[in-house]
């Protein structure tokens, strides 16, 4: 560094920075494996939890995961099938399972992000800057979503299977690396590349957008390999595509090439085209950083990987394909290593230590690490009380968790069908083994879905007649009404319903006595068990 200038925070290359950037990240580990503890809910899990349910019911024919119906679904994976033999071998309750997979999940994506980095660089700093960058380097407006490993994403979503897709496809992404070889090394054989074939096949089938995002990322290791791959590597990495295609159409849950044609996902994924300043400004120092690898190498492969994930984003705002949104931590993750290595690489070169350019751009990252830090700060709420948070910490904005809808669940038996409109029972009761009359989210192998949709409408129609509600419980099966006192659906006092349980925000379950003419009871096969953990 050059004479006089300073910045009071430690060289990344230095033993002192070293040990402040792997301070820092500990730290957030330590706060995300208390996230694994706590897995608070504000989210998808309800539906992760669900598949869980069915599938050990019947493991070959689980059926539809959120409403009665015989239908395959996508949220039928090899890691979701793994871990429901897990949980019937273990005897283990779903959320202590899902708790596991969270922990699965983080190791995975932490140890995926080294393998990828250090194929990269070998600077001990670079590591943790990693970490720390693909933590914390997003924007100033708090964003959340799966697939999207930002620290209050992550910990809502470390048990989703997008978590653990993530940190296969980082290892996978290593792995191709090392399996083209280098300018010291031969490249690997046909064996090594089918295995790849497979772990790609893996990802895709665990969470299809993170599995769109490692076959960008797969096709920038392989298009900025050096030197250049010789024929013979590019036949094995033919048949490594052609081994994934197969497992892909082999796959029993759901028909994969089904997926890409499919309708009803852009309307959901409107936001993620939504306010992308604030959002994800920090990215920017990143974008520099990929501009300075571009620099010098046209075939970078985190400057193709970026370039690839930011046309396919920038494709879909004006095609109306909101759906293609889910391939920005293509765009995002490439940015935010770029930083982390471009950073631990300057500070620890010799040369680089006496430029004027380290301080300022050392100094920089840390104030945006430290924005991105204080913008999702909120996340530490998830697992200390309100009164054990400094007080300037009780007013950063958050993502509250969801209620509990143990409540309803210690009544309902498993495989009842329950008639509601609300949002969060929707999303949160299939967790505990019963069903809705519609599903929460957009089903595009539920042939019957609008209808489903269009008669809990009616359902709830303040101007909808007895009769037709009555007709409408028996035609889908349900047995169980929630639905907020006082509010449209058949009164209380209704001869119909008996009232079984009342919980918080006004809702109350009942119990229906009566569909048409005659008496009916719910079918008793026990109280929901899958949350009572919760």
């Amino acid at each position: 560094m050059a004479p006089g200038v300073t910045t009071g925070l430690p060289r990344p290359g230095s033993d002192a920075g070293r040990r402040f950037a792997g301070g820092a990240a500990l730290l957030l580990s330590v706060l995300l494996l208390l996230m694994v503890v706590r897995l608070p809910w504000a989210g998808d899990l309800g539906v992760h939890a669900a598949v869980l349910e069915r599938l050990r019911t019947d493991l070959s024919h689980p059926g539809n995961p959120l409403v009665d119906a015989h239908t395959p679904s996508p949220y039928y994976s090899p890691w979701t099938v793994l871990l429901a033999v897990v949980a019937e071998t273990t005897g283990a309750r779903t959320f202590s399972v899902l708790r596991l997979a969270a922990l699965v999940g983080l190791v995975l994506l932490f140890t995926g992000v080294r393998a990828f980095v250090v194929t990269f660089t070998r600077r001990a700093a670079a590591v943790p800057l990693a970490l720390l960058c693909v933590l914390l380097l997003y924007g100033v407006r708090l964003f959340a979503w799966s697939g999207f490993p930002g620290l209050t994403s992550l910990s809502l979503s470390l048990a989703y299977p997008s978590t653990f897709a993530l940190g296969l496809a980082f290892h996978f992404l290593a792995l191709l690396r090392r399996a083209l070889g280098g300018r010291t090394e031969g490249p690997r054989g046909l064996p090594a590349f089918g295995a790849l074939g497979a772990l790609l096949a893996c990802v895709l089938l665990s969470h299809q957008f993170t599995g769109a995002v490692a076959v960008l990322g797969a096709a920038a290791m392989l298009l900025g390999a050096r030197p250049w791959p010789a024929r013979a590597v590019w036949a094995r990495a033919g048949a490594a595509a052609a081994l994934t295609l197969v497992l892909l159409a082999l796959w029993p849950y759901y028909p994969f090439f089904s997926l890409p044609g499919a309708g009803g996902l852009d309307a959901i994924h409107r936001p993620l085209y939504d306010h992308l300043v604030v959002k994800f400004c920090l990215v920017g120092l990143g974008v520099v950083a990929l501009g300075m690898r571009w620099w010098r190498d046209r075939r970078d492969p985190l400057v193709i990987f970026f370039l690839l994930g930011l046309a396919v984003f920038a494709a879909g705002g004006p095609s109306g394909h909101h759906s293609w949104g889910r391939i920005l931590p293509a765009v995002l993750l490439p940015a935010q290593l770029a930083l982390a290595i471009e950073i631990a690489d300057a500070g620890a070169d010799a040369f680089a230590r006496r430029s004027r350019a380290v301080a300022p751009a050392v100094a920089v990252t840390a104030l945006a690490l430290l924005a991105g830090a204080w913008t999702q700060a909120g996340a530490l709420a998830y697992v200390l009380r309100d009164a054990a948070l400094p007080p300037v910490l009780r007013d950063v904005h958050r993502i509250v968790p969801w209620p509990s809808f143990a409540w309803a669940a210690r009544q309902v038996p498993k495989g009842a069908t329950v008639m509601t409109d609300d949002y969060f029972a929707l999303r949160m009761l299939p967790a505990y083994g019963p069903y809705t009359v519609a599903p929460a989210y957009p089903d595009f192998f539920l042939p019957d879905e609008r209808r489903r949709r269009e008669a809990t409408r009616r359902y709830f129609a303040p101007a909808t007649a007895r009769a037709e509600r009555l007709g409408i419980l028996k035609e889908y099966g349900a047995r169980w009404v929630v639905q907020r006192t006082g509010g449209p659906g058949l009164p209380e006092g209704d001869p119909a319903l008996r009232e079984a349980a009342r919980g918080p925000r006004g809702l109350a379950l009942f119990e229906v006595a009566e569909v048409g003419r005659g008496v009916v009871s719910a079918r008793r096969a026990g109280p929901a068990t899958a949350g009572s953990a919760r």
